[in-house]
């Protein structure tokens, strides 16, 4: 009897779960995860840039993954998993566009470069370790070192490059110098016949390249490229159109001159707060004066360490004190610093962060001018406001997250990266972080920046302004230290920054105050929840994360609307 009523209670019991709804799980989570490991599987395995067997098996692989997401319903789809639906296609179409404009630029160029394809198939067959024949590659590259000085004689007669003909053909070349190392890695010392037929053909044929790559950027269309100004400074700048395209693909709908505009309403902002605080200063309207003031008091030499430690404890209190945000124990625990080499200094002037805190102070070898730059450029009120950017709750706090919450989420920008961090000094700064005049000068001369970068760096890419126009810029609107300024321009256009970088900071940190006053004014959130909603929904566009917060009507073909600034 008491066996029945047991059987009964648990058929019961199974009776009552089995009518609870069943919750589809969401599908892009997935989906985005096996991207990123295919991804990764196929850069590892076609590690040759520019060739074109590694160009179509990426536009095939952007394609299939396309497809796949468009099998989706979308409108049965939750809000989050619509958000990583449009991103992720977004991505693709980006990365199809890159893969597009690259085989323009082949089609445009492949008379100079397709006579050495042998390199490609060479390298194909090493993968899977394929005997070699020495004799016939050393001769093969004998033959090619010949055709590299057929090609540059062609050159030297022909009409000049143009910009984008030349910087495919110069990648090409690097891949071919990359196949040829890949070769010789493989079988230089294991396969005695090779080691002793290539010995020389191999080094004919690196230097021949060599020479072809430089006398392709002497044949490259002047008026088509940067021309050099006495900073030395060579990047690239993209043009109006591409500006609108990589705006477009980060969900910004503004265009570049309306960027220019908000920069010039913030800046006109910090040149009132900054006259405010030099008449605090005693200074009166002579706000430079009452900067170089500021700028020396810098710490005595071996003192910045303890001076960035002083400041991070300042900063975090403040924050625990004011309840704005969650801070793990593990996050407080594990950041560490490390000082930069004199070399890092010239690209990066002032300190950068994350989990590791990378300290720009001067070294005993650096000359006493670059000196004594250096220390003033990162006096304690100037370092005020980026000590907290790079820790917490910046970037390090930020790339903890990350690491902990929805890390399928690879759609890494600058606008939600620098944005936060600049968001945060906005944050200190509205609830008093700044104890007097001094340290309102030095938190203002990173916000002037700011705005600076943005009007710097697209009169760059617009093709308005050269290199040293940028820096004269910076010295003479911000207050730079010239070598500082230099630095930075150079870190902006050489140092492997996309075009967009420089003016996320305030346009990303903009965008998540306007968020936060639309969220938390309307009491939807406390201050700490919104701030721990967004470090938990990981690096997205931000229109994208305000629609998880206000729940945006999202469309399959949704384009970016948010007007998030009035001006």
């Amino acid at each position: 009897m008491k066996n029945k009523f047991s059987l009964i209670g648990l058929l019961v019991m199974l009776g009552i779960f089995s009518v609870r709804p069943i919750v589809a799980q969401d599908k892009m989570p997935t989906i985005l995860q096996h991207f990123q490991a295919d991804k990764g599987s196929l850069e590892r395995f076609y590690v040759i840039d520019a060739s074109p067997e590694r160009r179509q098996r990426f536009i095939n692989f952007n394609n299939e993954y396309l497809k796949k997401i468009k099998e989706l319903p979308f409108n049965s789809l939750s809000q989050s998993d619509k958000v990583d639906y449009l991103l992720f296609k977004s991505q693709l179409n980006a990365n199809l566009q890159d893969l597009n404009t690259e085989e323009t630029a082949y089609q445009s160029s492949k008379n100079w470069i397709d006579f050495a394809s042998v390199l490609y198939t060479q390298e194909k067959s090493r993968r899977r370790g394929a005997s070699i024949d020495g004799e016939k590659t050393a001769l093969t590259w004998n033959q090619l070192s010949k055709e590299v000085q057929y090609k540059m004689a062609e050159l030297e007669k022909a009409p000049l490059l143009s910009k984008q003909s030349a910087m495919h053909i110069s990648k090409t070349i690097k891949g071919y110098k990359k196949a040829i190392k890949s070769v010789n890695d493989f079988y230089n010392g294991y396969d005695p016949m090779y080691s002793w037929w290539t010995a020389q053909s191999i080094k004919k044929l690196d230097s021949a390249l060599d020479m072809y790559q430089s006398l392709v950027a002497k044949r490259t269309d002047a008026s088509s490229v940067q021309k050099i100004d006495k900073s030395g400074i060579v990047g690239n700048p993209i043009g109006a159109a591409a500006i609108e395209t990589s705006l477009h693909n980060a969900f910004i709908p503004y265009n570049a001159q309306e960027l220019i505009k908000i920069a010039e309403k913030e800046f006109a902002w910090c040149d009132a707060e900054m006259l405010k605080a030099s008449r605090e200063m005693g200074f009166g309207d002579n706000w430079k004066a009452a900067l170089e003031k500021v700028k020396n008091t810098y710490v005595p030499v071996g003192k910045q360490p303890e001076m960035i430690m002083d400041l991070y404890n300042q900063s975090v209190d403040f924050i625990k004190k004011n309840d704005m945000i969650t801070i793990p124990p593990l996050a407080e625990e594990t950041w560490r610093m490390i000082m930069m080499t004199p070399k890092q200094q010239l690209v990066s002037p002032f300190f950068l962060g994350g989990e590791t805190l990378m300290i720009s102070y001067p070294t005993d070898d650096m000359d006493d001018d670059a000196k004594l730059m250096s220390m003033r450029g990162n006096n304690p009120h100037f370092s005020r406001s980026t000590v907290h950017h790079e820790l917490i709750a910046g970037h390090h706090l930020e790339g903890f997250m990350n690491d902990r919450y929805k890390s399928y989420r690879n759609f890494e920008t600058p606008f939600w990266t620098e944005g936060w961090s600049l968001y945060w000094e906005f944050e200190l700064w509205d609830k008093g972080f700044p104890r007097n005049a001094e340290d309102r000068i030095g938190m203002l001369f990173w916000r002037m920046h700011r705005c600076a970068r943005i009007i710097f760096s697209l009169n760059y890419h617009l093709e308005k302004w050269s290199p040293q126009e940028c820096i004269d810029f910076l010295v003479d609107r911000v207050g730079h230290e010239r070598a500082n300024a230099e630095g930075e321009v150079r870190r902006s256009f050489t140092g492997g920054y996309g075009p967009l970088y420089q003016l996320a900071y305030m346009i990303g940190a903009l965008q998540i105050r306007a968020l936060k006053e639309e969220v938390v004014g309307s009491g939807k959130m406390s201050l700490k929840q919104f701030n721990d909603a967004v470090m938990r929904e990981n690096n997205m566009p931000i229109e994208m994360l305000r629609a998880l917060f206000i729940k945006t009507p999202l469309t399959e073909d949704y384009k970016s609307q948010w007007r998030f600034y009035k001006y």
